[in-house]
């Protein structure tokens, strides 16, 4: 991973079939709040579900936007291209798993559009293009062991479960990988 690259982490202004990438902005914090209607997505993100989804959504653009000032890769808005509606995020993140630094492809989809492709869609555009811009010979997703639909998403971008670790809290947390050469190996075969 080359550290002068992280400002390339961002997918703003791209597109695939359905959805447009953005930067998150301060509007869309009313939209992202339905992303905590269950507790079930404060859980797998490694949030207290205690606290209110105004709460939960203050901290998630709180981090983005520390991410956005220390170049840390980024989560980008998707919107749906014909409704023009916020759907959810998606980006390449930068990690740390176990003292070392890894490159995320991250997903979140709103609950009212779950089950309809867009998070593999949005998940494999971040993976294609950070391995078409060669920022990592590696890329991780990491996932809620419990939280099933992404660890589809992820074995769907051709990722294996490389390990399970505890996270800072003592939770089990899966980490999904794929080799570059591997990408490779499929796009040339596929």
């Amino acid at each position: 991973m080359n550290p002068e690259q992280h400002n390339n982490y961002f997918l703003e202004n791209f597109e695939t079939e359905r959805l447009r990438f953005r930067k998150l902005s301060w509007d869309d914090f009313d939209d992202w709040q339905a992303l905590f209607i269950s507790d079930d997505v404060a859980l797998f993100l490694g949030m207290d579900p205690k606290l209110s989804k105004k709460e939960l959504t203050q901290f998630w653009f709180d981090k983005t936007m520390d991410r956005y000032e220390k170049q840390l890769g980024s989560m980008n808005v998707l919107i749906n291209k014909k409704s023009n509606r916020l759907i959810g995020q998606s980006g390449l993140l930068i990690q740390t798993i176990e003292g070392e630094d890894r490159l995320e492809v991250s997903y979140s989809i709103l609950p009212e559009f779950w089950r309809k492709g867009y998070a593999f869609e949005a998940a494999n555009a971040c993976l294609n293009y950070a391995f078409e811009n060669e920022f990592s010979d590696n890329l991780i997703s990491q996932v809620d062991p419990r939280n099933i639909g992404s660890e589809k998403v992820a074995r769907k971008n051709g990722m294996i479960l490389e390990k399970t670790i505890l996270d800072e809290k003592n939770a089990p947390l899966n980490i999904f990988s794929i080799q570059r050469e591997t990408w490779l190996n499929k796009k040339g075969n596929g």
